[in-house]
């Protein structure tokens, strides 16, 4: 009897999350306390990652033990020639090393993370070595990481190899501390700036997110990497490659719903000729990668 209950709690789950419209191309979402899979979506296809990529270089650069004082001088060859993206972060800025991993995580500033990888002990050689034994010690089977900042289309995994890296990110205070900040105010060449997080949930009622990171290239989409909890249940959230930022969006308070089990989360609620869509904000018309 028990063990038919259980089927059929399965099956209950597994339709629910069938209705569920998602409009990113690879998902997984996995409970955290069990390693038991709630919605999964193509969790194996192997595709640009963009900015999630920071986790790992910030996962690096922890493991070295570098000074976080230490001041950085942000350098031309830490500009972006390939995508050409905005920085707020000028050339010849000396900034803290803290500073700018706080940049690199929070504001997914590509500049910030570019000078992480350079300052490398040992230049970035040491650092790309450093990020594959990171890669291999994770079991990350499907992963290549060739530069710090994701700007690179070869950069490359799955949301089941970005699930592992998830939760080795989530066990470094530094990481889940700065992906949840808001905002912060950060000294550049004398002037104080307002700096923000690039998740637009951070924060937003009845978000309890600890651990977040975004990401976005004309060639990996718009991604994102969150460990929520929601209904007392903790999970991890891996979207990729949606086409608009709103379509993240809507995947994110999807699932969260679907977690918490309410009436909202029927699948008659939840399907996709459904037109009742939850609050989502602009997007913003400049588009940057992330």
């Amino acid at each position: 009897m028990i063990k038919k209950t259980v089927v059929a709690l399965l099956m209950s789950l597994s339709a629910a999350a069938m209705a569920m419209p998602l409009g990113s191309q690879s998902v997984l979402v996995v409970e955290d306390d069990t390693g038991k899979i709630l919605v999964e979506k193509n969790a194996n296809a192997v595709v640009p990652i963009a900015s999630l990529t920071k986790l790992m270089t910030a996962m690096v650069v922890l493991d070295a033990k570098q000074n976080m004082d230490e001041e950085i001088e942000i350098d031309k060859v830490d500009v972006d020639t390939l995508k050409h993206s905005t920085s707020r972060v000028p050339v010849g800025a000396t900034i803290s090393r803290g500073d700018v991993l706080q940049l690199a995580l929070m504001s997914s500033d590509n500049r910030a993370a570019a000078s992480l990888g350079r300052t490398y002990p040992g230049g970035m050689p040491a650092f790309k070595a450093a990020v594959n034994a990171k890669i291999r010690a994770l079991g990350m089977t499907q992963t290549v990481i060739e530069e710090p900042t994701g700007l690179s289309p070869n950069n490359k995994s799955t949301a089941a190899d970005l699930v592992k890296m998830a939760a080795a990110a989530a066990r470094y205070e530094d990481i889940r501390r700065i992906t949840t900040d808001k905002k912060d105010v950060i000294k550049i060449k004398g002037r104080q700036v307002e700096y923000h997080n690039t998740n637009r949930l951070v924060g937003a009622k009845g978000w309890d997110i600890g651990m977040s990171k975004t990401g976005y290239t004309e060639e990996a989409g718009r991604c994102l990497i969150m460990r929520i909890t929601s209904a007392g249940k903790n999970a991890t959230v891996v979207l990729l490659n949606a086409k608009a930022n709103s379509a993240r969006l809507m995947d994110a308070f999807n699932i969260r719903r679907f977690i918490s089990g309410g009436e909202e989360e029927k699948p008659r609620v939840m399907r996709a000729s459904s037109r009742k869509k939850a609050p989502v904000a602009k997007s913003p018309r400049r588009r940057r990668a992330s």
